[in-house]
């Protein structure tokens, strides 16, 4: 799961870190790769799966992360490769921060080594 992903998850399933990511995005624009629906759906079924979910919450997660407003974007696959070959990540982490050199927008995770990568490509990180 991206640690974008957890971003959008902290926030529907209300856990501990909630209110920091709400305070930081509140009144600002959200972009987002065009995956994002995707990964949280598969997040939530790979929660689910663990037991801490039942099949009406993981409906009803889904259901509140997509009135989360948020604009999806394409990204060059090709460019976000490159970035995760260079540092050894996954694509899909590698999907987020392409969309923020496209979009010369910063990065909010909650995942250190995504937060270093993204300044190392010059990537302004929410702190």
């Amino acid at each position: 799961m991206s640690q974008i992903t957890s971003a959008f998850l902290t926030v529907v399933l209300d856990e501990s870190d909630r209110d920091w990511i709400i305070n930081k995005t509140l009144g600002r624009k959200i972009v987002s790769p065009e995956i994002l629906p995707y990964e949280i759906g598969n997040a939530l079924i790979a929660v689910r799966k663990k037991g801490n979910l039942n099949d009406r919450e993981v409906l009803k997660a889904y259901d509140i992360s997509q009135r989360i407003a948020v604009k999806l974007v394409p990204v060059k696959i090709h460019d976000a490769i490159k970035i995760a070959l260079r540092f050894s990540i996954y694509a899909y982490d590698a999907y987020y921060l392409q969309s923020c050199v496209e979009n010369k927008l910063p990065l909010i995770s909650l995942d250190d080594r995504m937060c270093d990568v993204a300044r190392n490509l010059s990537i302004k990180v929410v702190e």
